[in-house]
């Protein structure tokens, strides 16, 4: 990871990099042909929205995130194989696309706590890192629950 000029840089990497992620899910739920699975990506779309929210609210000074509890990690994501994006891409193919980014997310918001010496900072992003990690188990419990289970 590059390092920051300045407390402003890292929140608009973070920004931009909820915004990117927005983008995605709702790409994803755009390729879904169940409606019920598109509006499980449109949910992770909005969750996305809101911590770019958030993210703006902590540049603007208005608030600082509390470090959450750990969130235990079903590691069924470091299992699976990259998938890659497609059109007719099925619904656990979707899952674990997601599973993969929501991994990346929350190692990005633990990296950048670690970027700062300010420990207010520091917690936001350890506190958006556990919402990450959220998405993650829910993600890896909807693959637990629906594609690994036994005919």
């Amino acid at each position: 990871m590059s390092k920051f000029g300045s407390v402003d840089e890292i929140l608009d990497f973070a920004i931009a990099r909820e915004e990117e992620a927005n983008a995605f899910y709702l790409g994803l739920a755009q390729r879904m042909d169940k409606p019920w699975m598109s509006e499980v990506f449109e949910g992770f779309a909005e969750q996305e929205l809101r911590h770019k929210f958030k993210l703006e609210r902590v540049k603007d000074g208005k608030i600082l995130l509390p470090a959450q509890e750990k969130v235990i990690d079903l590691k069924i994501a470091d299992y699976l194989v990259e998938m890659p994006v497609s059109d007719d891409m099925s619904y656990q193919d979707a899952l674990t696309v997601a599973m993969k980014r929501e991994k990346a997310a929350f190692k990005l918001y633990m990296d950048l706590s670690r970027s700062t010496d300010d420990e207010g900072l520091a917690g936001t992003f350890e506190a958006l890192a556990q919402e990450e990690a959220k998405h993650k188990l829910w993600l890896e419990t909807e693959y637990d629950e629906h594609i690994l289970v036994e005919d």
